[in-house]
């Protein structure tokens, strides 16, 4: 079985060491990919999509993976140009992948399916953003395109509302696009994980990630600074009400709207004293979720996407250990707001964890940071503590100039 891998972060290289321990032993290639990458799956040697697409059909490979999210809405999209070849991807289409590449249509799919989700309304200009605030703090406001897990802001007051609405409409950081002002929802957040195979699903192992840069949930917003997944983050009775009332609509109103799905599907959602509620939707695995929960995973990754591409349900073919995973992001200096490029990385050989790179590249025979968040400490444990133990003190072995690294995930929300 040949699977090329779309990406190049720590969630595209937890996929790909999960795919090459398949029973079957696949041959992995990888587009942008990385060099840590590299050395498990072969570079692709193409510069765009449609290169990317003709070298999979030359090739003969008999799957494409997405792992990053914005090849599957650029240009014609991933998937769709996979479909036209007859390359099966594990991968929505681009039609479908509009649930994460646009909050408005997404809060639109939510409303229209009757799924459990905070009210919002959006604008175009700060001015509008302003009177749908309302003064009413704290308030949420999220740039309805992709943004790299950046483009919401949590606001508690009228400054940082403000310094936010200049981001999006003066800065125009993430580029032209509106912006929706959103319900504040309270309660404790949890990421569940779909694998969706038309009308068929199956929910993975839940996970919790930490998006604040610092200790005690305080900073800026990131990309993630660290994760905790486990079967025990929620109870049976919680999960079957997930389940009941956001997952199986879900995929329900995905084909009831002609939204053909095949791949993972992120769930992010609050736990609020009126139930559990959706936050938004991913359209492939979280980042660093991913890395939390792939080695908890067991069975054979590679045939269950490839049957699952092809439109053969297999749930069989995987399950998910009971005990606990915990993965802690060293961050480069400067992030979020920017990134360090070029700091030797020390201490990797002498870790007892899974290690993830996300942002860094060979030079000789040293490692070094190219990209904000830099590697990914992944440790499993039959109990919570030893997992949270084993990654935070495998994790203070790593040392670069300018570390940035949270002392408190996996303990704080728990």
């Amino acid at each position: 079985m040949k699977i090329a891998v779309i990406g190049k972060g720590g969630r595209e290289h937890a996929l790909i060491e999960t795919l090459a321990a398949s029973p079957v032993q696949p041959q992995l290639f990888s587009f942008p990919g990385s060099d840590a990458i590299f050395q498990i799956a072969r570079p692709i040697p193409v510069k765009d999509l449609h290169e990317l697409v003709e070298w999979m059909k030359t090739q003969k490979i008999d799957l494409c993976v997405a792992g990053e999210e914005s090849y599957l809405v650029k240009d014609e999209g991933l998937a769709n140009l996979c479909a036209a070849a007859g390359i099966p991807c594990w991968g929505p289409c681009k039609e479908s992948a509009q649930l994460e590449a646009s909050k408005e249509f997404a809060k639109q799919f939510l409303m229209r399916h009757g799924i459990p989700t905070g009210q919002a309304q959006a604008v175009n200009t700060a001015d509008e953003a302003r009177t749908a605030i309302g003064g009413q703090y704290p308030t949420v406001l999220k740039f309805d395109g992709l943004a790299a897990g950046k483009g919401v802001a949590v606001c508690p007051d009228e400054a940082s509302a403000e310094a936010f609405l200049s981001e999006i409409f003066v800065q125009k950081r993430f580029g032209e696009g509106r912006l929706l002002v959103e319900e504040f929802l309270t309660g404790p957040e949890i990421s569940i994980f779909a694998a969706v195979c038309d009308k068929c699903y199956l929910i993975l192992c839940p996970a919790r990630d930490y998006k604040r840069l610092k200790d005690g949930d305080e900073g800026p917003n990131t990309g993630g600074m660290g994760a905790v997944a486990s079967r025990q983050l929620a109870d049976a009775a919680t999960l079957e009400e997930i389940d009941r009332t956001i997952v199986a609509p879900t995929v329900a109103g995905l084909s009831k709207d002609g939204l053909p799905y095949r791949g993972f599907l992120y769930f992010g959602l609050m736990l609020t004293p009126d139930g559990p509620k959706v936050i938004e939707y991913n359209c492939r695995f979280g980042d660093p979720e991913c890395e939390a929960v792939m080695p908890l995973l067991r069975g054979d990754l590679a045939s269950f996407c490839l049957a699952g591409a092809q439109g053969t349900f297999r749930p069989e073919l995987i399950t998910f250990s009971e005990g606990w995973s915990v993965c802690c992001i060293l961050a480069s200096a400067g992030y979020p707001a920017s990134s360090h490029s070029g700091d030797t990385i020390s201490g990797l050989e002498n870790t007892r964890a899974h290690i993830f790179h996300c942002g860094t590249r060979r030079v000789g025979d040293t490692w070094q940071t190219a990209g904000g968040r830099v590697l990914a400490v992944v440790a499993t444990g039959d109990t919570l503590d030893n997992a949270r133990t084993l990654a935070h003190r495998e994790a203070g072995k790593i040392s670069f100039d300018g570390l940035q690294r949270r002392s408190d995930i996996a303990y704080k929300n728990i």
